[in-house]
């Protein structure tokens, strides 16, 4: 088998119509679009409209918002960080922050800050300075004999 000789399965691709061909093709004149009208110019394709009645996106209900001030984290586990550790590339002597995980290559691009997430488990003692953390997270830091500072922390 090379890539030269893959087909199409006997039947799977029709040829398409030709339109507007003569009227004896049964396909002529105005080729299938009906007559006259905004839809049988080319270039129309009415998104969303139907016939007049009133349609889906404006019958749902308008629900939620957004919010502007949301901060958006980078989120790490615990798990890939020990990765990091044990291939090298961070140190875990050094305080571990937003650069320093960029640097590692834990993620591409720097958000808001970090936040980190109890799953997997870390067996180095490490220090964090991060913007955010789960108590799971936390806890299993701390049970590895490191510690979690959260950034501008703010009175809950």
């Amino acid at each position: 088998m090379k890539l030269n000789d893959l087909r199409d399965n006997p039947g799977a691709v029709k040829d398409p119509i030709r339109v507007g061909r003569g009227i004896g093709s049964g396909k002529g004149k105005t080729g299938g679009r009906g007559v006259k009208g905004q839809k049988s110019r080319s270039g129309v394709a009415v998104k969303g409209f139907e016939g007049g009645q009133m349609p889906l996106h404006r019958r749902l209900p308008k629900r939620g918002f957004t919010n502007i001030f949301a901060k958006d984290f980078n989120i790490v586990s615990l798990g890939r960080v020990q990765q990091a550790i044990d291939a090298g590339k961070l140190d875990a002597s050094a305080p571990v922050t937003v650069e320093a995980l960029k640097a590692a290559g834990v993620f591409k691009r720097i958000r808001d800050g970090v936040r980190l997430l109890g799953d997997g488990e870390l067996k180095t003692a490490v220090t964090f300075e991060i913007a955010g953390a789960t108590k799971s997270a936390i806890a299993a830091v701390e049970k590895a004999g490191g510690k979690v500072v959260v950034l501008g922390a703010q009175a809950e």
